[in-house]
Parts: structure tokens; C-alpha cells; sequence
């Protein structure tokens, strides 16, 4: 391992106003290790995590680091140096041990004895195999020799938005090696792997004391003797980046050329977007290629994309591409930005077929230049061409919106097309914005080994790219619905007209699934204006919604002399009414999408038999029974399916047991309310206790994909009543 010059052993913190530096020696001198090397894998991780936790100096994903250290051959017992780098498809921010590859240092500078040249570079990868330390290791990256063939003990390579655009810049070798008196080498743009790794060792050994390597259009590489040292190194030259930027910017022309149109206003802004989104979601989805389903949206109007999508250099740009190969395979070679739709265009009441005819044909256009794109740059060796949709849409004065497989996917590449933004317009400060050549674009877009590693991503779940939304969903029935939903792959918008019981299932939710599984609304089933803002929530947050489950409900068990006129209101609200206006609300969006969908309402057995003291609830369940039956008939013609399920006694985690209504319906059967879920699952057929989970259950069986054939159809989950049966 070489040593380099330490740097300011002592930093002050303050001094950085461009990233932040996080470094806790407290912490980092408690870091659990059992021996030297040990030590240093653990620094590493808490170097990457500090690292990582900065947008401003990597993407999610993106950029790689190593250290190298001393360990014990697991032979011969003789030290060996060993390298721990992260592995293939990692995320330094949130690295783990179990994310790193080890692999012996020797072994993998011996693989130049072997490699054959450019043109057979990626037959590198599996001998890299050979060189593995630890048995345990992640897949090593193709980043892996990048790392290797530099002789220091700590490494970073990152894509900080400050250095990528000095490297983007038409004249980024010259600033650079003016901003840094020479002590940051540059090496011209190569795609990833094993020559860029010679190449950069080369660059060294022209450039002996170096401080790091800046890569023409891609990122920076730095070091040190040890975690902190590169860490600080690392800050300090990302810092010098954007300090350089920050004072060129609007010097010598105004920020992307000027303001060409004014901001709408937030309010209008999210109107907009929600109104929009499903079109949008409906026409990323169709003409799909090597696609499992729908796709995932997700909507910002981040005030750097806003500074963008309303300059004057946006139809300069914004064709252009991005330049680091991290951030065009997320975001396309190029986003769509929409043509002729003014902010104003009132989207949320004009007729859907005027929309979608001002928008199709430019989806039509971006369909054609992308197969053009890639027709002119394939080689005989070339994957198949995969989906044509855009990833990024821009709508001038409105926002940014994603489409993918998923939330997380489509947050990410809104982060990357936004980090893409602020690298247009570093290098527009300083000089000239250059992206990379389409043939170069290309051929790391369909790179063999990316579509190998496609390949390997796991089968989606029955649900991936499906929204739902289940009304009452903070919990009972409703939210172990919400819970199956989302175990199977699905978004989902947790509601309920509790705001504590909302907030408690909104925790429970981020604990178990993260940010990117679910949203939350407010949401009264009695209020049309509480609706509509529940499904523009889902349209915000996902791009629309594939499934509607009326699952909202009330209880009042009482004999009839005793029913108010308040009483059957409230049952006829929520229960019919209720379930009326949602799912009305609910097929319009479905329409917009043009993606069909399906309906699920969670009905009653009690609306096929009758019994005591239960004259509102009863007939109001019977009415919902046959409001789905005629919502099935009517919507087939959109292909959205209408379904019901019907539970019985289902008391775990409900409100409708609580209070009057157990002590109504206990009375109407001559019992205790300790005794009702024994007496209901003594009078079914299978002497069954039915609950939350058993209707999730019947739901997913519904939507999962095994019926989608299906419309009209009754599922009783009641333990087996005989006097329920349909037929």
C-alpha cells in the first residue's frame, strides 16, 4: 500500500458550507472490532454511511469504496493484503458488512497477466472470482480493478454534483487542473472496468503525490493512509468543487440562460400533478416491453427541477442527456418534456379523450426516437431493445415525473435526473455542458454485463406495480388488507377518518415497509370533497390507482322500534352511499390510466340472511351487494372487475365489535359478549373463528392475478353459513 501526504489531520467542521462533514471520532473509536483488520472494514462501513447519507456527494447506488488491510490467509495463516470493496449493486449509505466483496490484493493485480485488451474486457469480471478472500463475499463490481490497481489503503470514488460538472465541462481537464495546482489527475472518459483501472493507475504513476483522479464526464476518485484521512479528502475536494462553481455561477450568463416562464403557484402545482398523473401513468404503461405490469409514479417539484424545466435552456439541454453513465441508466438517455399543455390546461375537468389526444402523440414520438436510438447503435450482440416509455417527464412550470417499476425506482430516478440538473448547470457556470456521445451512452445502457444483472433481479411479486386504495385501512379488516397488499408488492393509501388510529397505522407501516410502500389520507367515505382528496393523494404519490377496496363500515344492531331515522342515515352513508361515491371516484381514475382495474367490496353476510335487530345494517349490506353487481355489469366495458367479499364475525382488532353492537348482536343471541366468538364459530360448518387475515387473504385471491377473468363474483369467508351460500 503507498502512503500519501496527510491532510489537515484537524478539520474544522465550519469550514464546509458546500457538504457536510459528519466524521464523530467518539463514534468512530467505539466501532466493534476484534482484530486490526477488522478495525478497518469497520471504518469503511462508517465511512461509506457517512458518505452516502450526502446527496451532494453520491446518488443512491452510486460511486464505490474500498480499503485495504492485512488479514490472515485462511490457508496458510501467513499475512496477505485483501481489499474490501463494495459489492455488486450495493449503496454505500446504507453498506453493511454482509454488502462487501474481499478479495486478495495480489491475486487481482495478477490479473493483468491475462487480460487480453479492450475488446475482451468484460471476460474480467467472472476471473474476478478467482481472487475472492472471503467465501462470504458479494459479487465484487465492475468497479472492483478500479480500486485494486490504486495502491492506496482507503479509497473513494463518488459522483458528487460539484465535480461531475467540472469533469462534464468542455473545458473540465484544463479547470481542473488549474482549480487544484495539478493535484488532481484527470483521465478522459471509459466506461467502468478493467482498462479504466489501468488507465487510472497509469495516471498515478504520471502523476506521482496526486490527492485524486477526476473522471472526464463520469466522477472523482480520492484517497488516504486511513478512513479518515480519505474521508476529509474527499470533503475537501468536493468542497473546492462547488465553491469554484458557487462563484461562477450567473457571472458571465444568467442560470440556464434566464427564466422563461413563470412558477405556478404549489397549490396549483399538486392540483395539476394529481389531475395529470394517471393519464401520464397510463401511457408510461402501454406499448410495454419486457414489463410485468404498470408502472410506479412518483411526482416533485423540487425548486432546482422548477429553475430548469422554466429556463430558456431547457430544449438546449435537456435532448442532451446526461453524462454520468450512473445517472442516464436511471433516467434514459433523455427525458420527454410536454409540448403544448399550458399549466392552466384544465386537466382535472376536461374530457379525458382531449387530454390524452394532446399527449399521445408525443409519447408516440419519444416511442419512435428511442427505437431509432437504438437501432442506429446496436451491435450484432446487443440485447433486445427494452421498454421505449420515457422514465422522466418534465412539464414546464408544473414539475418533475418519474415512472417505474416501483416507488423506490422512480424516487431514485427523480434524485438522479435532479442531481443530472444541478451537473447541467455547474458545468453551464462554468464553461459548457457536454454529455456523452450516444454510441458511448448506448453501450453502457445495454452493457451485457447490466442486462446479465437484470437477469438476476428477483421475479416480481403478484402485485409489483399495482396502487390500492382501502378505505377504514388504519385497521381491522381494512388494514390487514392494506398489510397482504403490500407484502405482495403493492402501493397502498392507508385512510381512515381516525387521525390517531391513522397515525398509529402510519407508523406501524414505515417500521415495517419503509418510505416507498404506502401514503396516508384523511378520509371521510361521507364526503365527496374528502374522497377526491384521498385519490389525489394516491395519484401524487403513486401515479393513480389499480385497485379499490370499500372496506369503510358501521355497526348498529338494533330491534326495530329502537332504529332512529339517525341510525339508518348513518348506515346508508357510510355503508351504501359511501361505497357509491368511492369507487365512482375511484373508475374515473381507472379510466384515465386506461389499465382497467378492480373493485372489492367488503360486504356482509348478513346481506343474504336475515335476523334479529339488524333491519338498517342488514338491508343496507343487501344494498351493497347489489350495487356491485350492477357497478360489474356496467364497467366490464373498461375491463375493471367489481368483486365482493363477504366475512362474517370478524371481531379481532375491529371497531364495529366495540360497545352497542356486541352487546346488540349477544343479546339477539341470547349470550355474553366474552361468549360471541365462540357461538359464531360453533354455528359455522367449519367450527371456525374468521379473521382480518382470512379476508386479506380472499381479497388477494381476487386481484392476485389467478382471477382476472372474473367480475360479479360472491366470496363468502364465513366459516361456512349454510343460509349465506349464493346459490
Amino acid at each position: 500500500m503507498q502512503s500519501v501526504n496527510a491532510s489537515n489531520p484537524a478539520v474544522d467542521p465550519r469550514s464546509f458550507k458546500h457538504v457536510s462533514y459528519l466524521w464523530d471520532d467518539a463514534v468512530a473509536a467505539a466501532l466493534p472490532a476484534s482484530t486490526d483488520y477488522d478495525r478497518e472494514v469497520a471504518l469503511l462501513l462508517y465511512r461509506s454511511n457517512l458518505l452516502g447519507a450526502d446527496l451532494r456527494l453520491t446518488n443512491y447506488g452510486g460511486g464505490n469504496t474500498s480499503c485495504k488491510a492485512m488479514a490472515p490467509d485462511p490457508l496458510t495463516g501467513r499475512p496477505t493484503e485483501v481489499m474490501w470493496i463494495k459489492g455488486s449493486g450495493g449503496d454505500i449509505g446504507t453498506l453493511k458488512r454482509s454488502g462487501l466483496a474481499a478479495l486478495y490484493v495480489d491475486r487481482l493485480l495478477s490479473l493483468k497477466n491475462v487480460y487480453r485488451g479492450l475488446e475482451h474486457e468484460d471476460e474480467m469480471v467472472e476471473l474476478f472470482n478467482h481472487s475472492i478472500y472471503d467465501l462470504a463475499s458479494k459479487a465484487p463490481s465492475i468497479d472492483t480493478p478500479l480500486h485494486g490497481f490504486l495502491p492506496f489503503a482507503h479509497i473513494d470514488h463518488l459522483h458528487p454534483d460539484a465535480a461531475i460538472a467540472i469533469a462534464a465541462a468542455k473545458d473540465g481537464k484544463r479547470i481542473t487542473q488549474e482549480l487544484f495546482n495539478g493535484q488532481i489527475g484527470w483521465v478522459d472518459w471509459r466506461r467502468p472496468g478493467f482498462e479504466l483501472g489501468l488507465e487510472l493507475a497509469q495516471c498515478l504513476a504520471d502523476n506521482p503525490g496526486i490527492r485524486g483522479i477526476m473522471l472526464g464526464s463520469h466522477g472523482l476518485f480520492t484517497w488516504g493512509n486511513t478512513a479518515y484521512e480519505s474521508y476529509v479528502n474527499t470533503l475537501e475536494v468536493v468542497e473546492t468543487c462547488a465553491e469554484y462553481i458557487q462563484n461562477h455561477m450567473g457571472k458571465n450568463r444568467p442560470v440556464f440562460g434566464g427564466v422563461w416562464r413563470n412558477v405556478e403557484l404549489p397549490d396549483i402545482r399538486l392540483r395539476q400533478a394529481a389531475a395529470i398523473m394517471p393519464i401520464l401513468r397510463g401511457l408510461c404503461s402501454s406499448e410495454s416491453v419486457h414489463r410485468s405490469g404498470p408502472m410506479i409514479g412518483h411526482f416533485t417539484d423540487d425548486e432546482r427541477v422548477l429553475e430548469f424545466i422554466n429556463s430558456k435552456d431547457l430544449d438546449r439541454l435537456a435532448p442532451m442527456g446526461t453524462s454520468c453513465p450512473d445517472h442516464f441508466l436511471r433516467t434514459k438517455i433523455s427525458p420527454l418534456v410536454l409540448r403544448n399543455i399550458p399549466s392552466d390546461f384544465d386537466v382535472e375537468h376536461a374530457e379525458n379523450r382531449e387530454i390524452v389526444e394532446s399527449l399521445a402523440p408525443q409519447f408516440d414520438k419519444y416511442r419512435a426516437d428511442y427505437q431509432s436510438y437504438y437501432e442506429a447503435h446496436k451491435h450484432p450482440n446487443s440485447p433486445a431493445m427494452r421498454d421505449a416509455n420515457p422514465v422522466v417527464i418534465l412539464w414546464p412550470q408544473i414539475g418533475m415525473f418519474t415512472f417505474a417499476k416501483d416507488k423506490q425506482t422512480a424516487r431514485v430516478a427523480a434524485e438522479f435526473y435532479t442531481n443530472a440538473i444541478n451537473v447541467m448547470k455547474g458545468a453551464e457556470a462554468i464553461s459548457e455542458y457536454t454529455s456523452l456521445p450516444r454510441q458511448e451512452a448506448f453501450d453502457i445502457e445495454y452493457w451485457l454485463l447490466e442486462e446479465a444483472k437484470l437477469q438476476r433481479m428477483p421475479k416480481p411479486k403478484a402485485l409489483s406495480g399495482k396502487i390500492a386504495l382501502v378505505t377504514g385501512s388504519a385497521g381491522g379488516i381494512g388494514k390487514a388488507i392494506a398489510r397482504k397488499f403490500a407484502d405482495e408488492g403493492a402501493c397502498v393509501i392507508i385512510n381512515d377518518f381516525d387521525t390517531d388510529r391513522l397515525a398509529g397505522a402510519d407508523e406501524a407501516f414505515k417500521a415495517t415497509y419503509g418510505r416507498d410502500t404506502h401514503a396516508i389520507a384523511n378520509l371521510d367515505v361521507t364526503k365527496k370533497d374528502s374522497i377526491e382528496a384521498a385519490f389525489d393523494v394516491a395519484a401524487v404519490a403513486f401515479g393513480g390507482v389499480d385497485i379499490v377496496v370499500n372496506c369503510a363500515g358501521i355497526s348498529i344492531s338494533k330491534p326495530l322500534e329502537d332504529h332512529t331515522e339517525a341510525d339508518w342515515d348513518a348506515l346508508y352513508d357510510i355503508l351504501v352511499k359511501g361505497q357509491f361515491m368511492v369507487t365512482q371516484a375511484g373508475v374515473n381514475t381507472m379510466r384515465k390510466q386506461n389499465l382497467g382495474g378492480d373493485v372489492l367490496n367488503i360486504v356482509s353476510k348478513n346481506a343474504l340472511v336475515s335476523g334479529p335487530n339488524n333491519a338498517g345494517y342488514g338491508s343496507a349490506k343487501a344494498a351493497q351487494l347489489h350495487l356491485s353487481r350492477l357497478n360489474a355489469a356496467e364497467l366490464g366495458k373498461d375491463h375493471i372487475r367489481v368483486n365482493v367479499v363477504n366475512p362474517d364475525a370478524v371481531i379481532s382488532d375491529s371497531k364495529i365489535w366495540a360497545g352497542a353492537w356486541a352487546e346488540g348482536r349477544a343479546k339477539a343471541y341470547g349470550v355474553t359478549v366474552a361468549e360471541l366468538p365462540a357461538y359464531y364459530a360453533k354455528r359455522t360448518l367449519l367450527n371456525e373463528v374468521i379473521l382480518p387475515d382470512d379476508i386479506a387473504n380472499a381479497c388477494f385471491a381476487f386481484v392476485g392475478g389467478l382471477l382476472a377473468k372474473s367480475t360479479g363474483n360472491v366470496l363468502n369467508v364465513d366459516g361456512g353459513v349454510a343460509m349465506a351460500f349464493v346459490r
